[in-house]
């Protein structure tokens, strides 16, 4: 499990800056941070399929987890929904976490992004950069206005409008939450348990509300509306056993990493299963780097589940974190064999290659991870060292490039840029993402 930092933005900014940043070829950085693991991000996966189904949206819809206790989650793009880490461990139910899923899902499938996105053109391409950071400072203070001033240097009425959520989009997409989860079989009472979770919080000062409150507007008539509508599809859900088990080891392993030790060795016998019940002891144990503890622990865990990739994946970090490098090698590459596909999974091989000294075998399995998710900033480190002692000295200038463009420090990104077209054949596709990220600083600076 690791934490991609992102720039000093709140959870809001960070996203939307990130999101904005990829139109630059690039993934995550700094203060605040998205957790990507492949375990979790499996489990949130197969917890929104049904949803993300119901709502047709297919596999288009990435779900993300934001490294920040208050309870939020939105949607800046089709592509992706964010849910802060707050939000998963103040749930008891899978149905509390899809019915947050529902609700950003419905904001995608209703339309709601299309006046917003009209909005985003400019941002869409390099030159509106500066309206990106804009927005996304906007979102992260609750206030346009002063947002905008701080990064355009003007206050924006479009601005404000853009970053609206009103009453309309937000019963509409309370009622087509309900619906997509009825028509999944799942239980939208959760709809009304999340909704509770909020009430009296439009009583608090706006510094002290959830952002959740401050982006969704809840009231006493709003959680009695969302009652009616759950109550017109009473008796049509089914229970979710294997939803129950991978929320609980979802939320079971972000507390594991997140909450203090001694909380994580306190509650490990509440797990619903043995081997979630040992992957919390082991994630403890190398917290405390007790390695042997924490190993021991782990291989209990996959002896319960032996084909169960994520568990080796977990392995191969601790082992990895514990400088016990040919074995964390041995671990991921059990772990890629299991889920070859698998982009944190394959990053995780490669980086634990680079420790034994075999680069050109490493590359191989970063350029796979690349292919496949190019939001991880941490991929893109590793990438460029890769290339670096492959004797590719561009394409390592590139990444490097790229990285710190994720970041949004575009004056570095722009100096590994400009190295990297010195290094890189005219024309190829590599210098044309080097050229993109120098046009992106370029007119980034004439924003200032």
């Amino acid at each position: 499990m690791t934490a991609s930092s992102i720039t000093a933005l709140r959870s809001h900014a960070v996203a939307l800056v990130t999101l904005l940043a990829l139109l630059i070829t690039t993934p995550l950085a700094q203060a605040a941070s998205l957790i990507r693991d492949p375990d979790i991000e499996h489990a949130l996966r197969k917890m929104a399929a049904p949803i993300l189904s119901a709502a047709g949206l297919g596999n288009n819809v990435q779900i993300l987890l934001v490294n920040d206790k208050s309870l939020n989650a939105f949607v800046v793009d089709p592509q992706h929904i964010f849910i802060h880490t707050g939000m998963i461990m103040q749930m008891d139910t899978p149905e509390m976490l899809q019915a947050v899923i529902a609700h950003e899902a419905a904001h995608i499938a209703n339309g709601h992004l299309t006046r917003r996105q009209a909005n985003l053109d400019s941002a869409r391409s390099t030159a509106g950069l500066g309206l990106a950071l804009a927005l996304a400072a906007a979102a992260a203070s609750g206030r346009g206005d002063v947002a905008a001033g701080v990064a355009l240097g003007t206050q924006s009425a479009a601005l404000r409008q853009f970053l609206a959520h009103t009453r309309a989009e937000e019963a509409s997409a309370d009622q087509s939450a309900v619906r997509y989860m009825a028509s999944a079989g799942i239980d939208p009472a959760g709809a009304v348990d999340v909704h509770k979770i909020f009430e009296g919080q439009d009583l608090l000062n706006v510094s002290r509300q959830d952002p959740y409150m401050r982006s969704h507007p809840l009231s006493r008539d709003r959680v009695r509306a969302m009652e009616r509508f759950v109550a017109a599809y009473t008796g049509k859900s089914r229970p979710q056993p294997e939803m129950e088990y991978w929320y609980d080891r979802a939320r079971s392993k972000l507390t594991a990493f997140l909450r203090p030790t001694k909380w994580t060795l306190q509650r490990a016998g509440d797990s619903r299963s043995e081997d979630v019940r040992q992957m919390r002891l082991a994630v403890a144990y190398h917290r405390q780097q007790n390695t042997s503890q924490a190993i021991a622990h782990i291989n209990k865990a996959i002896a319960a589940r032996p084909n169960d990739a994520f568990y080796y994946e977990l392995k191969g970090q601790i082992l990895l974190e514990s400088r016990q490098f040919q074995n964390a090698v041995n671990a991921y590459r059990k772990a890629a064999q299991l889920a070859p596909r698998n982009p944190l999974i394959l990053g995780g091989l490669g980086r634990a290659l680079l420790t034994v000294n075999r680069p050109k075998e490493a590359l191989k399995h970063l350029e796979n991870a690349r292919s496949r998710d190019f939001r991880n900033g941490k991929l893109l480190r590793d990438l460029g060292s890769a290339y670096a002692q492959n004797g590719q000295p561009g394409l390592a200038s590139l990444a490097t490039a790229e990285r710190y463009a994720l970041a949004n420090r575009l004056k570095d990104a722009d100096i590994h840029a400009q190295r990297a077209l010195t290094r890189l054949p005219r024309g190829s596709s590599a210098a044309r993402r080097a050229q993109d990220i120098v046009s992106a600083a370029k007119r980034a600076n004439k924003k200032k």
